[in-house]
């Protein structure tokens, strides 16, 4: 199989998350979830005076772009072309370049695998994030998006929630 790269689509500005939105679930009704592995739109946390008041918001740190992971073909290449809000990709004319080594590590995008303690049925604390200390058990993972789902008790029922190995911890 071929392997996947990293690519910058176009979108029109204010669409990227639409634009993410609209390509996963292409990914997920054609089945491409071998071939599209990942779809982001870079946010960068900054710092903002409204009103004298300090706070903390995430601004799109591309505006009118989306990252995508991908094995390029010509049904990958189809799917994101003619996704609504989607203008082409970056490159020269109608082929897509994708990014170097330099630039993914520039943007914080780990291309090595993570080594992890856990694995699918361990209990995990969260360390991070909006989930923080919640403790849950691990229902699947996902090595090349990094992340692991487990199942949080949201307003009484059990909700499955994707977390960054980042964020997790073994619980012990």
């Amino acid at each position: 199989m071929a392997e996947a790269n990293w690519y910058v689509a176009h979108t029109y500005s204010g669409y990227e998350n639409k634009v993410k939105a609209n390509i996963d679930k292409a990914i997920e009704n054609r089945h491409l979830e071998d071939q599209i592995l990942e779809v982001r739109v870079p946010m960068l946390d900054v710092a903002e005076m409204k009103n004298g008041v300090k706070k903390q918001v995430q601004k799109k740190m591309f505006p009118g772009y989306v990252l995508i992971n991908m094995v390029m073909n010509d049904d990958t290449w189809y799917v994101v072309r003619n996704t609504r809000g989607v203008t082409g990709f970056v490159g020269p004319g109608s082929k897509p370049v994708p990014l170097t080594e330099l630039e993914m590590h520039n943007l914080g995008i780990k291309t090595d695998g993570v080594t992890v303690d856990f694995e699918e049925g361990d209990t995990v604390t969260v360390i991070g994030g909006v989930w923080k200390d919640t403790i849950g058990v691990i229902q699947s993972m996902n090595h090349n998006k990094q992340i692991v789902t487990i199942n949080v008790d949201l307003f009484g029922r059990e909700t499955p929630v994707e977390i960054s190995f980042a964020e997790v911890k073994k619980a012990f």
